[in-house]
C-alpha cells in the first residue's frame, strides 16, 4: 500500500512539477557554474548506501568544507539556494529517489555515514525502513540551519542536541507509522513550509 502510495504520488508530481524543475534548473545555471543536481551518498533502508538528490544549492567543492549548513550565514550557498532552502524547494528531486524506490514520500530523514556511525543500537532502528523525503522530525526542525548559525559549535550542537533529538522523532514515527500518520505528516509539512 504504502509503496504504491509512493510510486502513484511521486509520478504525478513529477508531471505536474517539470515546468518548475526547469525554470529551477535555469536559474541554477545562470548562478554559477557546476551541475543543476547534487548527488550525495546517504545510508538508507537496512543501512545500505543510495545517492540522495537535490537541487545544487552550493558552489561546486562546497560539501569538501564541512557537511554542515548555517543558514543564510554560511557562504558557500547561492543566491539561489538561499530560496530554494528556505522553501526546502531543493529537496523536491528526491521525488525521484521516491520513485524509483529508495525513498519514502513520509519516513525518517537520511543520514550521510559519519553520523549514522555515532548511533546507537536503538536508534539503528530508524533504518528499519525507508528513509523519507519529510517525517515529525523535519517539520520540528524546519529552522535547523538557524539553530546551527548561533552554536558555538555546529558540529557539536548536532551531533549532540539535535540529532538525538529528531532520531527519538523518528522512532515515534515508526511507531504511530499508518497511512494516516503519513497523510498528516504531509499535510503538516506543507503548512510547515508555507507559514
Amino acid at each position: 500500500m504504502k509503496r504504491i502510495f509512493d510510486l502513484v504520488l511521486s509520478a504525478i508530481f513529477l508531471i505536474l512539477l517539470a515546468p518548475l524543475f526547469i525554470f529551477i534548473a535555469i536559474r541554477i545555471k545562470l548562478d554559477s557554474k557546476g551541475p543543476v543536481f547534487y548527488k550525495q551518498v546517504r545510508v538508507g533502508f537496512n543501512g545500505k548506501d543510495f545517492g540522495i538528490y537535490k537541487f545544487r544549492t552550493m558552489f561546486v567543492g562546497s560539501d569538501k568544507k564541512g557537511l554542515l549548513t548555517v543558514g543564510g550565514n554560511d557562504a558557500r550557498i547561492t543566491t539561489p539556494g538561499l530560496f530554494l532552502r528556505k522553501y526546502k524547494l531543493d529537496e523536491l528531486p528526491q521525488l525521484i529517489n521516491v520513485f524509483f524506490g529508495d525513498m519514502s514520500i513520509v519516513g525518517p530523514r537520511p543520514e550521510v555515514r559519519k553520523y549514522v556511525d555515532l548511533y546507537s543500537k536503538e536508534q539503528l532502528q530508524v533504518l528499519s525502513v525507508k528513509p523519507g523525503i519529510t517525517d515529525y522530525a523535519s517539520i520540528e526542525y524546519s529552522k535547523e540551519n538557524e539553530i546551527l548559525a548561533k552554536a558555538t559549535d555546529p558540529e557539536a550542537t548536532y551531533i549532540n542536541e539535535i540529532m538525538p533529538a529528531k532520531l527519538a522523532l523518528n522512532q515515534k514515527y515508526i511507531s504511530e507509522q499508518s497511512f494516516v500518520t503519513d497523510l498528516k505528516i504531509i499535510l503538516q509539512t506543507l503548512v510547515k513550509i508555507v507559514s
